[in-house]
């Protein structure tokens, strides 16, 4: 509930701030935060989820390792800043830039510190303290952004400020723990962490796959493009980065049913024909809104041109495209991994990022942003093409024809509605309204939500 206090909040104010810097300066700075998260997302090598997975199965873990894993993340992530500057300058980044990604980069590094540390308090059960420390960073970073406003927001302003939220975020959690379980003594040992590392590299990788494939497109738009065009897509997928909240709420759910099911495809098959209607319905709304009214969400961009608001209109709309198929289909990628298929899922994935980095070699420099939402909606067919498969011959479970060709009925039947409406009223509030009126009757008159349902759900 605190996350999704915060972020709407946080998608207000990252609007706010792009509209004060200018595309082509808030391009440049999502530009090299998204790389130095892609290098700082693998920096501990999968140690922090390993740390998590350990304490909880085995208290005792926490005093024999602790004094060789604190030590080993320092000075990992002293070795991966190294790495991420120096990558940054084979980029292209110089001079003042490539000091605002060293910052941004160490900023981000003790933020990885940071998770690591509230590990121990997941692990723990200490999950009321973990909620308030999960939000503290971006609420600090929040009040900070708007003080800026009335003295002026600059980049060097913004990243300072994140710096700053981060160092005291991290400085509350350091004490939290030394006072719940003590202050640890540094000792080294070669041995624990050779252990350690070879246990965790696997998570690692698996961590390394999903941050490119989400992150790279960002970096070569401003790389092949410009940052201009960097900060128009940044504009468009910052929406799409707030929706898909939905999913990674709702998957893990259905993650935790679908392990406990494992090798009971039949009760499998229920949760997935259950969850594909709980995933799907919500997102169907959402998305045929901002197909034919997304330009109202930039109403914060109020300095760009119409062109610029343009540009950005139809990127959004391209990559709402690219969240209705994962709305379809991102549930089967929940079941094979809950099931034991991660190998092959994350071969999945790596090819996708390879047919991604082909497209966005050859289309980014003339196309720009919108061919960055177009190559992320090729690339999504082809993976959840690849999860129908998987789930098919390698889960052995049913797939829902039935309900997704009920759930695509309604989708077109909502955007008739909505097409009308526009006709009609041309009034972007009074149309959501009534295409969300028309939308509950719709999933009646198709059958995806049923009466009798309803009435055992009241039982």
């Amino acid at each position: 509930m605190l996350n999704l206090l915060v972020k709407p909040g946080w998608v207000m104010v990252e609007s706010l701030v792009q509209d004060r810097l200018g595309h082509a300066a808030f391009g440049t700075f999502t530009a090299i935060f998204n790389w130095t998260l892609i290098v700082a997302s693998v920096s501990d090598l999968g140690t922090t989820q390993l740390t998590t997975k350990r304490v909880a199965a085995a208290p005792e873990f926490l005093n024999e390792y602790f004094p060789t894993l604190l030590p080993l993340k320092g000075w990992l992530s002293v070795l991966f800043l190294g790495i991420m500057v120096g990558t940054g300058w084979l980029l292209g980044y110089h001079g003042h830039t490539l000091t605002l990604l060293a910052l941004t980069g160490a900023s981000l590094l003790v933020t990885q510190y940071t998770q690591f540390l509230r590990g121990t308090l997941q692990a723990h059960q200490r999950f009321n303290t973990d909620a308030l420390l999960s939000v503290l960073e971006k609420a600090l970073l929040l009040v900070f952004v708007l003080a800026l406003i009335p003295v002026g927001i600059t980049l060097d302003r913004y990243v300072g400020a994140r710096a700053v939220a981060v160092l005291f975020t991290f400085v509350v959690l350091y004490a939290l723990v030394t006072r719940l379980y003590g202050r640890v003594r540094f000792r080294l040992k070669w041995e624990h962490a050779r252990g350690l590392l070879k246990a965790s590299l696997p998570l690692a990788l698996i961590t390394l796959v999903y941050g490119l494939n989400e992150r790279v497109d960002m970096l070569m738009l401003e790389r092949l493009a410009s940052p201009a065009e960097a900060g128009y897509y940044a504009a468009a997928y910052r929406w799409v980065d707030a929706i898909m909240m939905y999913l990674w709420t709702v998957l893990p759910l259905f993650f935790a049913k679908f392990a406990f099911a494992t090798g009971k495809r039949e009760e499998q098959r229920e949760l997935l024909w259950f969850g594909q209607r709980v995933v799907t319905v919500p997102l169907l709304f959402v998305c045929a809104f901002v197909l034919f009214r997304g330009e109202v969400l930039f109403f914060q961009l109020v300095h760009s041109t119409p062109q610029e608001l343009g540009r950005m209109t139809l990127s959004l709309k391209i990559l709402f495209v690219n969240v209705l198929v994962h709305a379809f289909f991102a549930i089967y990628s929940t079941l094979l991994t809950s099931t034991n298929q991660e190998k092959p899922v994350s071969w999945l994935v790596a090819g996708s990022i390879a047919l991604n980095v082909v497209l966005n070699l050859f289309l980014l420099p003339r196309y720009g942003a919108v061919a960055a939402a177009l190559n992320t909606l090729l690339c999504v067919v082809f993976v959840s093409g690849g999860y129908l498969w998987l789930v098919q011959r390698r889960a052995g479970v049913a797939i829902p024809w039935a309900t997704i060709a009920q759930l695509l009925l309604a989708f077109g039947l909502l955007c008739g509605v909505f097409w009308g409406l526009r006709l009609w009223l041309n009034q972007w509030l009074l149309e959501a309204v009534g295409a969300g009126l028309a939308f509950v009757g719709i999933l009646f008159a198709t059958g995806i939500v049923r009466i009798a349902e309803l009435k055992a759900l009241r039982r």
